[in-house]
């Protein structure tokens, strides 16, 4: 009961932080436009939890990498991951929220595509970081978590209820328990410093996908020279097949 009191306190407190937000930056006029009606209308329809689960959005260099669902959870093992995988709705204009967070640099979020306009950030949550999520969901498409301690199956599953409620994804930078897909960074290469000079120009990773069967391991562009996230060679190895060679 004490629980959801502190979700139900936790989701006036990100509506009340948004509209003095719009309303300190003028974002509301005397004549809303038809996009900012629709927008509201979603917001609503996400409070009231009457919302329909759907496709998200993603970045051209990640439709063939996985396909996000409202509804569902996914763990990555490091930001850059987080970051590109909430670049999509963004860009589509979604609303964005970052919990727990605090070494998560700004700039670079608006260096993957992320909108910082649409984007609510509690940096320290605390132990209130699981209502604070839960509180984001109600505006938010997605949200980003890092954990200060491991999620428990309870704690997730209860989450998981209210992304399925709210129309929402949820990333989590570390473990989630029955995670609907984890992403994981086995290889690392950074472009463009030779011989102990230069300037770091771009990053090549392989990333391992796991999403209900067989692992797949897929090589990636994070960013690429042009700063966009791009498959590399549009190359896709099977995990056991890259691991037997």
């Amino acid at each position: 009961m004490g629980q959801d009191r502190a979700i139900s306190n936790a989701c006036v407190s990100v509506v009340l932080t948004i509209l003095e937000y719009m309303f300190d930056y003028k974002r509301v006029s005397s004549q809303p436009t038809p996009s900012r009606i629709h927008e509201l209308q979603q917001r609503v329809q996400r409070m009231q939890g009457s919302a329909i689960s759907r496709s998200l959005e993603s970045v051209p260099g990640l439709s063939g990498v996985i396909q996000l669902r409202t509804g569902e959870a996914y763990a990555v093992d490091s930001p850059s991951l987080a970051m590109a995988l909430a670049a999509g709705p963004s860009q589509a204009g979604e609303w964005i929220g970052i919990v727990g967070a605090p070494d998560l640099g700004l700039e670079a979020a608006a260096g993957f595509g992320i909108d910082l306009e649409r984007t609510v950030v509690v940096p320290r949550p605390g132990e209130l970081w699981l209502s604070v999520t839960a509180g984001l969901l109600d505006v938010a498409a997605m949200v980003i978590v890092k954990p200060p301690v491991p999620a428990s199956a309870q704690q997730a599953e209860r989450l998981k209820a209210r992304l399925r409620m709210k129309d929402a994804a949820l990333v989590c930078w570390g473990e989630w328990p029955r995670s609907d897909a984890t992403l994981t960074v086995t290889e690392s290469s950074w472009h463009g410093l030779e011989r102990g000079h230069g300037r770091l120009t771009a990053r090549s990773v392989v990333v391992s996908v796991r999403q209900g069967g067989a692992a797949r391991r897929i090589q990636l562009w994070l960013p690429g020279l042009d700063q966009q996230i791009a498959e590399l060679d549009h190359v896709v190895v099977p995990l056991a097949m890259a691991q037997a060679g």
